[in-house]
């Protein structure tokens, strides 16, 4: 065969190696040289690739390069912004968060020695009286992370910087303080209720928390020394704190000395900002609750969960939460911190958290209404409550509460709303955000309403819901178990349906403003997802995970890695035995500081 007849046959094949060579984005110098020469012939010689330049050959073409990721800033208020020539910062975010995940189970203690050692280490003091029997019970129910109480440090350190005997005096005050229950170990060592103080018809309400609790607390009866401990029965906390108050008191511990009651300074009377630093955000700018803050204009996702509850650092909150709304501006802080346990608190009060056994749920095997996460049929995000958070009238300002406002945000279909490309990979700049109708997107990837009929709402206001907002019939179990994507959000105070929305094999959303138990011991981005409370981030959060309307740019193998971490973490981390030992250990300190002799209630090697 002669050699033109041979090019004129292979002609149609180099030129589809050239179309392919294109596809895969092959160096534009490669492809430039891939040329016909003068008779129309095609030169392989010239295929290979130019030279880097050296010094034989100095003006040789460089490798062809990519420029650097911008990188992303982590504030100290505990969001990430996003830097637009980074990648999407989500992938960073789950990354990270996997690797401290793991460092922290890496290194738990084994040992007592151990958990001694690190418990001196992070808390500059002996452990309390009874570590050891702690120890034993955590050791024999394989409790998890040992070392992660962080929480009751937090809740329970200023107290050291009060006089023994004046605390006592508080605590006894306070057991008569209306709406409260005490607990402790009656004469003959048995936990029970020992007073309570409620008004005449309203005892089966508000003593039904306690059953629970005192059930719990009697598996390790024999291990606690006598105690006695005051609870609100209400679902919120009640202690505000005086940030001056707070500070003198952290002062004398850090000083191994006491204040007594008498020698507190003055507290300043500023309603919720009473509590935050005079340098802090909330106290720089005057906080107008007729006039909410614009929406943010850079992106940014929580990399800190708790520091973003803090509504020093972030006092939006105080325009987005029934919590702070019902009470508009704040009230008054208290004269001097109460030693009263709540079953849950803000980052502003005092109050002394407990984990709470309520809607504790066992998680079993099978769970026919909960099918595994590539089974469910809906990939809408879900959420169904009610209109708990505030109460609704004329005079308050509800509409912007939190669970209102979920609901109005996620079903408006006015105007826009920008949401950053879910496309892209984690090697490429997430760019400017995309400008999207909210009536194409809310009704494609949102199914959120209110459940069943009005409440917490005055006559006429209830009517005036019922025609803003869309109410629908309850859901089952069964029904909700079909959705891929769940948002959890407080109520009245935290909510009580987390540990049964983290058995479900959905992927959850979490927006709240209370710290919890297992704040130390749960790791956003591995077990769950983040929200803020304005939801400024919830569209990009979701979009990432299961794309946009179309479902285009979804994640959904990082999706179904996040529920199936979060079932597996309510399993092992969420247990009867892990709420026993949260409050066997709560328990050793509290005795330990409610005593005139703290030494004596400390723990000997």
């Amino acid at each position: 065969m002669s050699l033109p007849r041979l090019r004129k046959l292979l002609k149609p094949f180099l030129f589809s190696v050239l179309v392919v060579m294109l596809f895969f984005e092959l160096p534009t110098s490669f492809v430039r040289r891939f040329r016909q020469d003068s008779d129309g012939a095609l030169d392989f010689a010239t295929l290979a690739p130019p030279p880097a330049a050296t010094a034989e050959h100095p003006k040789a073409r460089p490798p062809r390069t990519q420029a650097p990721l911008g990188k992303h800033r982590y504030r100290a208020d505990g969001l990430v912004e996003t830097n637009l020539d980074g990648p999407h910062p989500i992938y960073e975010l789950i990354s990270r968060a996997e690797q401290e995940w793991e460092a922290k189970l890496e290194r738990a203690s084994k040992t007592l020695d151990e958990a001694v050692a690190e418990y001196k280490r992070r808390y500059s003091r002996k452990p309390p009286k009874g570590f050891d029997l702690w120890w034993s019970y955590v050791t024999e129910h394989n409790v998890q992370l040992p070392d992660e109480y962080d929480q009751i440090h937090n809740d329970l350190e200023a107290f050291w910087g009060l006089e023994p005997a004046d605390l006592i005096a508080i605590q006894q005050e306070n057991e008569s303080k209306k709406d409260s229950y005490t607990i402790g170990k009656n004469d003959s060592g048995v936990i029970e209720v020992l007073t309570y103080a409620f008004d005449d018809g309203r005892y089966d309400q508000l003593i039904v928390g306690s059953r629970k609790i005192v059930e719990m607390l009697r598996q390790v009866e024999d291990y606690l020394p006598p105690f006695r401990m005051t609870l609100s029965p209400h679902d919120g906390p009640n202690r505000l704190t005086d940030h001056g108050v707070k500070e003198a008191l952290l002062g004398a511990v850090e000083g191994r000395t006491y204040l007594d009651r008498a020698s507190l300074p003055k507290i300043r009377t500023l309603g919720w900002v009473s509590a935050c630093p005079p340098d802090s955000p909330a106290r720089l700018k005057k906080i107008n609750l007729d006039n909410p803050p614009p929406r943010p204009l850079k992106k940014t996702f929580i990399y800190d969960h708790v520091r973003t509850m803090d509504p020093c650092n972030h006092p939006d909150l105080f325009h987005h939460h029934g919590q702070f709304l019902s009470h508009n501006s704040g009230p008054s802080p208290q004269h001097v911190i109460v030693p009263e346990f709540s079953y849950c608190s803000t980052t502003i009060h005092h109050n002394i958290r407990v984990p709470v056994p309520y809607s504790w749920v066992e998680d079993i095997l099978p769970r026919s209404d909960d099918p595994e996460f590539d089974d469910k049929i809906d990939e809408r995000l879900m959420w169904r409550g009610s209109n708990t958070g505030m109460f609704h009238s004329s005079t308050s300002r509800w509409e912007h509460s939190h669970r209102d406002f979920l609901v109005s945000y996620t079903n408006d279909l006015e105007g826009t709303i920008s949401v950053l490309e879910p496309n892209k990979t984690r090697m490429e700049k997430v760019g400017e955000p995309r400008e999207l109708r909210k009536a194409r997107v809310n009704p494609a990837v949102m199914d959120i309403a209110f459940g069943g009929k009005p409440l917490a709402c005055s006559a006429s206001t209830c009517g005036l819901l019922k025609e803003i907002y869309p109410f629908r019939e309850r859901q089952s179990i069964r029904e909700a178990g079909n959705y891929k994507y769940i948002i959890d959000v407080d109520g009245n105070g935290w909510s009580g349906r987390f540990k049964r929305l983290m058995t479900t094999n959905s992927m959850v959303f979490k927006s709240t403003i209370y710290p919890e138990w297992y704040a130390d011991r749960v790791a956003p981005w591995v077990h769950y997802v983040p929200i803020q409370v304005d939801l400024s981030d919830l569209h990009d959060a979701l979009f990432f995970f299961r794309g946009d309307g179309n479902g285009d740019g979804a994640h959904e193998h990082l999706s179904r890695k996040i529920a199936v971490a979060g079932r597996k973490w309510s399993k092992t981390f969420w247990r009867q035995e892990d709420l026993i030992s949260y409050f066997f250990r709560l328990t050793l300190e509290y005795a330990r500081l409610m005593n005139l002799d703290r030494e004596a209630m400390s723990y000997s090697d």
